[in-house]
C-alpha cells in the first residue's frame, strides 16, 4: 500500500479546503496564502538545513528565472482556488481546481512537445462535459466569477505543473523547487497584504491558521512519499480521492446539498481525470 500515502494527502489537501473555507469568512484568499505557504516555507528550511547542515548554500540556484515562474504560477493558482473556496460549494471548487490534469495533458504536448496515448483527446473532452454539468444546476449569476477562477486555478497549477517538469529537466531537486515555491507564495501573500491591507489575526483564529499551514506541509510531504514510492498510475488516480473527500467534509460540516446532476458532473470530471493521467503517460515513438 505504498501509493496508499496519496489518500493520507488527499484526505489532508480536502482538510486544508474545510479549513480555508471557514477562515476566509475573515480573511482574504491572498492572506491565506500567505498563511499556508510560511509555515510551509519554515518547515521545509528546517528540515534542509538539518539535512545538509548548511542554511543558505544548498539553495543556490542558477535557475532562478524558471523557479519565478513556477512560483508566480503556483501563487496565482492558490489565490484564485482559495477565492473559489471562500464562494462555492466545497467539492464544486476543489472539483474544479482538479481538472489540472486536462489542462496539464494539452500544456505539456504542445509546450513540452511530449507525445501520449491517443486517448487523451476523449479524457479532455469527456472532462468538461463534466464541468458543464457540475455548474449548470448551481451556479447562477454572480457565482460564475468565483466558478470561473476555481477554472482558472486547475489551468495555472496546469502551468506549475509543466514549470516543475522543466526544472527536473533542468537538475533541480524537488525539495529546492517547493522551497523556491513557499518562498515567493510567501513574499506574494506579504506584498499583497501590504498594498491590499490585512486583518490582524485573533487568539480565535490563530488554530485555523496554523491548521492550514499544517494540513498543506503534511499533505505535500504524503504525496511526495506516494509518488516516490508508489505507481505513478495508480498515485496520480487516487489523487482524485480529494473530489470524494470534499464531497463528504461539504455534506457533514457545512451541510451543503448538491443536486444529482452537480454528483454527476463531480463523477465524470474524476473519470477523465483518471483517464487523462493514464494517457498522458509518454508513448515511446516505434508503438504509434
Amino acid at each position: 500500500m505504498k501509493s496508499g500515502w496519496m489518500l493520507v494527502a488527499a484526505a489532508l489537501f480536502a482538510l486544508m479546503s474545510v479549513l480555508v473555507k471557514h477562515a476566509s469568512s475573515t480573511f482574504s484568499p491572498a492572506e491565506l496564502v500567505f498563511y499556508r505557504s510560511a509555515f510551509g516555507l519554515v518547515a521545509i528550511w528546517v528540515v534542509i538545513a538539518a539535512s545538509h547542515r548548511r542554511l543558505l548554500a544548498p539553495l543556490a540556484t542558477p535557475h532562478f528565472k524558471a523557479h519565478f515562474w513556477r512560483g508566480l504560477s503556483g501563487f496565482a493558482a492558490l489565490v484564485l482556488f482559495f477565492y473559489a473556496l471562500s464562494r462555492l460549494p466545497l467539492a464544486t471548487a476543489v472539483t474544479l481546481n482538479y481538472t489540472a490534469p486536462l489542462f496539464l495533458a494539452a500544456l505539456s504536448a504542445w509546450w513540452l512537445r511530449e507525445r501520449h496515448g491517443r486517448g487523451i483527446i476523449g479524457a479532455v473532452l469527456l472532462g468538461f462535459v463534466g464541468i458543464v454539468l457540475l455548474l449548470r444546476p448551481q451556479v447562477q449569476g454572480q457565482d460564475w466569477l468565483p466558478a470561473l477562477a476555481g477554472l482558472v486555478s486547475g489551468m495555472l497549477a496546469a502551468v506549475a505543473y509543466v514549470n516543475v517538469k522543466q526544472l527536473g529537466r533542468l537538475g533541480e531537486p524537488e525539495w529546492r523547487v517547493v522551497f523556491y515555491f513557499t518562498l515567493l507564495s510567501t513574499v506574494g501573500g506579504a506584498a499583497w497584504m501590504a498594498f491590499a491591507g490585512f486583518h490582524r489575526p485573533q487568539a480565535a483564529d490563530w488554530p485555523w491558521l496554523i491548521g492550514i499551514g499544517v494540513t498543506a506541509t503534511v499533505a505535500q510531504l504524503a504525496l511526495t512519499r506516494a509518488y516516490h514510492r508508489g505507481r505513478t498510475l495508480t498515485v496520480g488516480s487516487l489523487a482524485y480521492s480529494t473530489v470524494g473527500f470534499s464531497a463528504v467534509y461539504g455534506v457533514l460540516l457545512f451541510g451543503e446539498r448538491l443536486p444529482l446532476l452537480a454528483w454527476i458532473g463531480m463523477a465524470v470530471v474524476a473519470v477523465a481525470g483518471v483517464w487523462a493521467v493514464r494517457a498522458s503517460t509518454p508513448v515511446r515513438p516505434d508503438s504509434l
